[in-house]
């Protein structure tokens, strides 16, 4: 037998592209100047909330109304790609910020850390699988 709700929902082309992720800050001020200042992100506007731009995406900051609870289990998070993870975890320590140890996957290195309003935010390492005529190639040019 034939369910028409599933044939609808695989049938189903919504027409979705991406906008934005956003964070809710209690004090937009040092929310900008973290973001800003300590990791750098381009300010590209700031009315009511502040925007920022890395690679075409949208990062926005959103004022949290006082008295409101922010909704959900808060697992989700920024994950910014770094070339070389132990100097970026350096310099974000030189900065002040505290970041968790760097943990090693299958696939690369991570580390965690919190932005002013504790929103958790993480660093990944790729892991180069270099191809082996790609290195010799380099060193005879290099060597």
């Amino acid at each position: 037998m034939h369910s028409s709700s599933s044939s609808r929902s695989s049938s189903s082309k919504m027409r979705l592209s991406f906008d934005t992720v956003f964070y809710y800050v209690t004090d937009m001020e040092a929310a900008i100047a973290f973001y800003r200042d300590t990791l750098g992100l381009p300010l590209v506007s700031h009315e009511y909330v502040a925007q920022f731009d890395l690679d075409g995406v949208v990062i926005e900051l959103v004022p949290l109304p006082p008295g409101t609870v922010v909704p959900g289990s808060g697992n989700a998070r920024l994950c910014f790609s770094v070339a070389n993870l132990r100097e970026t975890v350096e310099e974000m320590h030189a900065h002040g910020v505290t970041t968790s140890k760097i943990k090693e996957k299958q696939d690369g290195k991570l580390a965690f850390f919190r932005d002013p309003d504790g929103n958790e935010l993480c660093l990944w390492e790729y892991a180069t699988a270099a191809d082996p005529r790609e290195t010799m190639e380099s060193a005879m040019l290099h060597g």
